[in-house]
C-alpha cells in the first residue's frame, strides 16, 4: 500500500463536519449577504403568511396594523381597519405566523445542537425524550383533570421538563463517557413516556378527547393566542442565544469529546448546559404546538450544505431557514383545503422525507 493510501486510511471521517460531506467555508462577504438575505426572507414571510385566509387583506394593511399595535402607528403607510379586520391580523393570524417562527427556528437550532453534541447525524430535538415527556404532560391534563386550571401547553411544557429531569438522573448529572450513551438514554426516557401516554389513552380516554389529542399531537398551531405566544417565543429567543454562545464549543464536540477537552473546553459543563437550553427550547415548541417533526433534522443538514461546518454561522442560519419553513408549511397546512386544516407535522413530514433523501445524495452519508 502507497504511503498516500496510508494517509487516507488513517484519517478520522467525522459524521458532521468531513471534507468528504460538507462544502469548504464560504467567504466572508458571501457569509454577511447570505445573512442579509435570509433575514430580508423572514421578514417577508411574517407578512406575507398573515395574507393568506379567507378575507382578503393587503400587505400595507397587515403592516400598518401590526405598527400601530406596537406603538409605531406614527408611520403607519394606511388607514386603520375597521375592528374586525384588524381583530383578524392581530389576534389570530400574526400571532400564528410569528409562533410558527420561534417554534421552526427552535427546533432548528436544537437539531444542529444535538447532532454536534452526539456526534450522530440523524439527531433531532426529540432525542432527549423530550417530547415524548411533553405528549404525557399534555394527555394527563387532557384526559385525567391534574390540577384543574392548568392549560395543556402548560402541562406539557412541565411533562417535557420531567422527562428532561429524568434524562439527567439516568446520565448521573450529563457526566457520560460517549456520546452514544447520551442517545441510548434518551431513546429510553422516550419509550417510557410513551408508554405511559398510551396507558393513560387506554385508560382514560374517550373516542373525542382521543381524537383531540391526536390531532395535537401531530403538530398544529392552530391554538396560537398572544398570552402564550409571547411566553414561547421569549423562552426560545432567549434559548436560542444562549446557544449561540456555545459555538466554539459545538464546533469541537463534532471531532469528539476528548478532542474537545483537549482543545481547552469544559466538555462535561457545556454538555449539560447545551442539553439543558435545547430540551428547554423543545419543551416551549411541542408545548405550543404539539410534536412537528423533520425540521430539526432537514433544516441543519441543508443549512450546512450553504455555511459548512462552523456553528457560529450555522446556528443563526438554521435558525432564520428553520422559521421560514415552518411559516410556510403551516400557511400551506391551514389555507391548501379551506374549511378544513391539516396538521403542520403531517406537511412537513410529507416535504421533509424527500428533501432529506435529496440531501443525503448530495451529501453522501
Amino acid at each position: 500500500m502507497t504511503t498516500s493510501s496510508h494517509k487516507t486510511a488513517g484519517r478520522a471521517k467525522n459524521p458532521i463536519t468531513s471534507r468528504e460531506t460538507v462544502p469548504a467555508r464560504p467567504r466572508r462577504a458571501s457569509m454577511v449577504a447570505l445573512f442579509f438575505l435570509a433575514a430580508a426572507g423572514l421578514l417577508v414571510s411574517l407578512v406575507a403568511a398573515t395574507l393568506f385566509g379567507s378575507a382578503n387583506i393587503g400587505p400595507l394593511d397587515v403592516v400598518s396594523t401590526i405598527l400601530r399595535h406596537v406603538g409605531l402607528g406614527g408611520i403607519a403607510p394606511t388607514p386603520p381597519l375597521p375592528g374586525l379586520l384588524d381583530a383578524l391580523i392581530w389576534e389570530s393570524r400574526f400571532p400564528r405566523v410569528l409562533l410558527a417562527a420561534a417554534v421552526g427556528a427552535a427546533l432548528a437550532v436544537s437539531g444542529a445542537v444535538l447532532q454536534a453534541v452526539t456526534r450522530n447525524p440523524l439527531a433531532d430535538p426529540y432525542l432527549l425524550g423530550v417530547s415524548s415527556g411533553a405528549s404525557t404532560g399534555a394527555v394527563a391534563v387532557l384526559l385525567l383533570g391534574i390540577a384543574g386550571g392548568v392549560s395543556l401547553s402548560t402541562g406539557a411544557f412541565v411533562g417535557g421538563l420531567v422527562a428532561f429531569g429524568l434524562l439527567l438522573v439516568l446520565l448521573g448529572g450529563g457526566r457520560v463517557a460517549s456520546p452514544s450513551r447520551v442517545v441510548l438514554t434518551g431513546m429510553l426516557v422516550y419509550w417510557f413516556f410513551s408508554a405511559v401516554t398510551s396507558l393513560i389513552l387506554m385508560i382514560s380516554g374517550d373516542a373525542n378527547s382521543t381524537r383531540g389529542f391526536t390531532y395535537w399531537l401531530l403538530g398544529t398551531l392552530a391554538g396560537a393566542r398572544w398570552e402564550g405566544v409571547t411566553v414561547t417565543v421569549l423562552i426560545i429567543l432567549v434559548g436560542v442565544l444562549a446557544i449561540q454562545f456555545f459555538a466554539p464549543a459545538l464546533d469541537a464536540f463534532t471531532f469528539g469529546w476528548d478532542a474537545a477537552a483537549a482543545l481547552g473546553i469544559n466538555v462535561t459543563a457545556a454538555r449539560i448546559w447545551l442539553m439543558v437550553l435545547t430540551s428547554l427550547i423543545t419543551a416551549a415548541s411541542v408545548a405550543a404546538s404539539g410534536a412537528i417533526g423533520f425540521i430539526g433534522l432537514l433544516i441543519p443538514h441543508a443549512v450546512r450544505i450553504l455555511t459548512g461546518p462552523m456553528h457560529r454561522s450555522l446556528l443563526p442560519l438554521s435558525a432564520i431557514v428553520g422559521a421560514i419553513f415552518l411559516i410556510w408549511v403551516d400557511t400551506f397546512a391551514r389555507t391548501a383545503f379551506m374549511p378544513h386544516e391539516l396538521p403542520a407535522g403531517v406537511v412537513t413530514a410529507l416535504l421533509g422525507a424527500p428533501a432529506f433523501a435529496l440531501i443525503l445524495k448530495r451529501l453522501e452519508y
